[in-house]
């Protein structure tokens, strides 16, 4: 069958939208983003967005995010500017914009410039059961001791809508690689039973961040919205930036700004857009030998 779609991109971590506002969530929505993300094969992405009817009064569209390995996310923070982008250029011509998930509840979107959104993402946590871990102790989980990948970390775990595990580095936060080492060991270390994303921080100013991605169920990202919020959280809770301020999160794809406020709300602001649209052709196909 025949598949339209738009490619998306928020400081780099891309998306294929699918408009299913019509129609509801497909059946096959997990095996379309596996293969719809593999690159040099297919379309190519960070996994798959489907808009879908809205699920809470006042919503204007609901979103279903699945990575690249299908499984599916609860919350992205690039995603849902990107879905705000979508509908206002598709018809939805207003500046503010209440987008629902199935799992982090709804989100107001507005619009602060061209291309340029800014999302209510609520409140953050750092106590172990919102953050799906185990053995690691009580709340708050910050600056606890962890060993992955044939080394000893200190890790502060937040619940950002997704679990994320933010680590604060003393030079450069690695990458390639090691980027690929370190976060694949911890992203599926048994106090996350139910994996996590991986973060590594480098402060490089009283409110900026250098930091490094791996996220749950796609790898290394240039970019994740959550993990901007959960790195400036995790700061703000360690004393390391303020409350209140804009705090400046450089990634690989590019610079998104969080702010922590008094209540522990946050709000991240970044750009949005459409790189591309096209008709993509999905059928049963057979991964070539050594591709997942």
């Amino acid at each position: 069958m025949k598949l339209n779609f738009t490619k998306m991109q928020g400081a780099g971590n891309d998306y294929i939208y699918v408009d299913c506002r019509a129609s509801g969530l497909p059946p096959d929505a997990a095996a379309w983003a596996v293969q719809l993300s593999r690159r040099h094969y297919s379309v190519g992405a960070d996994g798959v967005i489907y808009l879908c009817p809205p699920l809470l009064p006042g919503g204007d569209a609901a979103m279903r995010m699945f990575n690249s390995d299908g499984s599916e996310g609860a919350m992205c923070g690039n995603g849902v500017r990107c879905a705000a982008e979508f509908l206002y250029t598709h018809g939805l011509r207003r500046d503010c914009l209440h987008i629902d998930t199935a799992r982090a509840g709804q989100r107001t979107v507005r619009r602060v410039g061209d291309g340029l959104w800014q999302v209510e993402m609520g409140r953050f946590s750092a106590a172990g059961a919102d953050v799906g871990a185990v053995g690691l102790g009580g709340a708050p989980l910050l600056d606890v001791p962890l060993c992955a990948g044939g080394r000893s970390w200190r890790v502060n775990c937040l619940a950002v809508g997704n679990p994320h595990c933010v680590i604060f580095t003393q030079g450069a936060p690695p990458a390639g690689p090691e980027l690929a080492a370190y976060g694949r060991a911890l992203e599926h270390h048994p106090a996350f039973p139910g994996g996590i994303n991986v973060e590594f921080v480098q402060q490089v100013s009283p409110t900026g961040l250098a930091v490094t991605v791996w996220e749950r169920g796609s790898g290394a990202t240039l970019a994740c919205g959550t993990g901007a919020c959960a790195c400036a959280a995790a700061a703000v809770l360690t004393g390391r930036c303020a409350r209140s301020v804009p705090i400046l999160v450089q990634m690989p794809g590019g610079t998104l700004e969080v702010q922590v406020l008094r209540d522990d709300t946050l709000l991240l602001t970044g750009d949005a857009a459409a790189t591309f649209s096209g008709t993509a052709l999905i059928q049963p196909c057979k991964a070539p030998p050594g591709v997942v």
